[in-house]
């Protein structure tokens, strides 16, 4: 089986994840999102498709005009019932190529806020794959709000983050949060997202501090994750 993983900033790749993806049969390679946009056909033939994440949103496709098409691809993809799977980014586009949306993300004083770092999920009753996140922090990294598309529920949520997941079918699932994380990549992401983090006032050593803490339990609870949708894409 071929699996197709989309990303937009190099650094932020499959992750732990990889190992799972790979162990259920699947054979991984990447492409840019924008430097070698899919054709139609390249939509539907993978096995598996998962759209990563990274800076630029929904709402960049004025100047990232490739990012339209993406959506496109996607609603052609999950139109069409294809196992698919978005991480924050790929879960703001997928919910855009569903009918919903992003919004900005607000504290609660009505200014944007973005959410930067460590925290668990609430997670929802019918969370099904997702249940072994329940109690674990996860990273979160975004200045933006999934709209869950009409008749989906969201599957998970913290404090100014209502909709943390989202499931549109077996064959469908968004991950606002980044379950994938593996915490030998932090430097990458500190680097390649500095000014982003220089601006929001993120405290880099708390960070640090929290991922050492944190982050064998996600890697283990996001493998956990995945081997359970996955197989819901190929039940026995």
């Amino acid at each position: 089986m071929r699996c197709l993983a989309l990303y937009h900033v190099r650094f932020e790749d499959l992750g732990g994840f990889a190992a799972s993806i790979a162990a259920a049969g699947y054979n991984i390679a990447y492409r840019h999102a924008g430097a070698a946009p899919l054709a139609d056909d390249e939509w539907l033939d993978p096995d598996l498709v998962v759209v990563l994440g990274g800076p630029v949103g929904v709402g960049d496709a004025d100047a990232y005009p490739w990012l339209a098409a993406e959506i496109a691809g996607l609603a052609r993809r999950l139109a069409a019932g294809r196992p698919t799977l978005g991480i924050c980014l790929g879960a703001q586009l997928m919910a855009a190529a569903l009918g919903g949306g992003v919004v900005t993300r607000t504290g609660p004083d009505g200014a944007p806020a973005k959410e930067i770092g460590w925290a668990p999920l609430q997670i929802a009753d019918a969370a099904g794959p997702l249940a072994p996140l329940a109690g674990v922090p996860v990273l979160h990294w975004h200045g933006d709000n999934i709209v869950a598309p009409a008749g989906v529920a969201p599957l998970a949520a913290t404090p100014g983050t209502p909709c943390q997941a989202f499931a549109a079918g077996p064959h469908a699932l968004a991950l606002q949060c980044h379950a994938e994380f593996g915490p030998a990549a932090l430097e990458e992401w500190l680097t390649g997202h500095a000014v982003e983090l220089a601006q929001a006032g993120v405290d880099l050593h708390a960070l640090r501090a929290d991922t050492a803490r944190h982050g064998a339990r996600l890697a283990d609870a996001g493998a956990q994750v995945l081997r359970r949708w996955l197989s819901g894409l190929h039940p026995t």
